[in-house]
């Protein structure tokens, strides 16, 4: 594959991803609609894009590191990457969406000559900057060996998760799903203890050591007793990815009713304006809801 890459979307987690490819030896070319990400990725040796079409002209993939499949559409459709992209290049769509929209985007891709790699990540801005991202792709296995040198670039942790693309994004809901509803419990049962009038920094450092413990907890749990914990992870990213969560178990015809649980609790906390509020702050819906102040 060629050493040129597009990459649209360099923002807190795009574009560390971006600079770990420049340091493996890639000529990245960068696209953002903000001018300082893009000055950003030249200061670290990559190339500032005069337009979307430039930076895919010459670039056998296109890394989309977006908010959704609808900005996706947006940049590949209407702001027409997809048309200066050369044909056989693959497009690695990297961010959280649903299944079904996945699938209904690679549709669209291969009518264009092109190649959709479904590749979403999981490890945040801490495993962006680090290149130790979880990368789960769905893709037929020749698209998969043609991108995984590229996403080893940005990731310590790729899984094939099987031949058809929309698979990486199922594998990457169910990951959402498990880390909403862990951290949704972890809220509900500080706030217990709270309710209850014990010490809840010696419940959480007992619970923390105990078999009820979980990654979530301990790492959410002790910004969950500060009054304003720096934000990390927003409250409305939870509403979209139990959403999603919520769309995959209706395609494939399975209730979910923890997960729909832990999103009430989200939006609930989303809805009293606090969405971008750091997603340890879903415990302050438990609050409300049962007097505790």
């Amino acid at each position: 594959m060629s050493k040129t890459i597009a990459f649209v979307g360099l923002g807190s987690m795009g574009l560390p991803m971006a600079t770990n490819l420049v340091k493996a030896g890639y000529s990245v070319h960068g696209f953002d609609t903000r001018p300082q990400a893009m000055d950003a990725l030249a200061a670290a040796g990559g190339v500032r894009a005069e337009s979307l079409a430039s930076a895919c002209q010459h670039a056998n993939a296109l890394i989309l590191m977006v908010i959704n499949a609808a900005q996706a559409l947006t940049v590949l459709i209407e702001a027409g990457a997809l048309a200066a992209l050369p044909t056989g290049a693959h497009v690695c769509l990297m961010a959280t969406c649903p299944p079904d929209e996945v699938t209904a985007l690679e549709t669209e891709i291969r009518a264009s000559g092109k190649r959709l790699v479904d590749c979403p990540v999981s490890g945040g801005v801490v495993g962006a900057k680090a290149a130790t991202l979880t990368i789960m792709v769905g893709a037929p296995q020749e698209d998969f060996d043609a991108v995984a040198p590229i996403l080893r670039s940005m990731g310590d942790k790729l899984y094939h998760c099987g031949q058809k693309v929309g698979q990486g994004a199922v594998v990457k809901a169910i990951n959402q799903l498990l880390c909403g509803v862990h951290l949704a419990a972890a809220g509900e049962a500080l706030a217990l203890g709270e309710k209850a009038g014990v010490d809840v920094a010696t419940l959480l450092e007992i619970v923390s050591g105990s078999a009820a413990s979980s990654w979530m907890l301990k790492d959410r749990g002790p910004r969950m007793l500060m009054q304003t914990p720096p934000v990390t992870s927003a409250v409305d990213i939870f509403v979209k990815d139990l959403g999603i969560a919520l769309s995959a178990g209706h395609s494939a015809g399975m209730g979910l009713p923890l997960a729909a649980a832990a999103h009430q609790m989200f939006l609930a906390e989303s809805g009293n304006g606090n969405g971008l509020a750091d997603d340890s702050k879903v415990i302050a819906a438990y609050r409300r809801l049962n007097g505790i102040s």
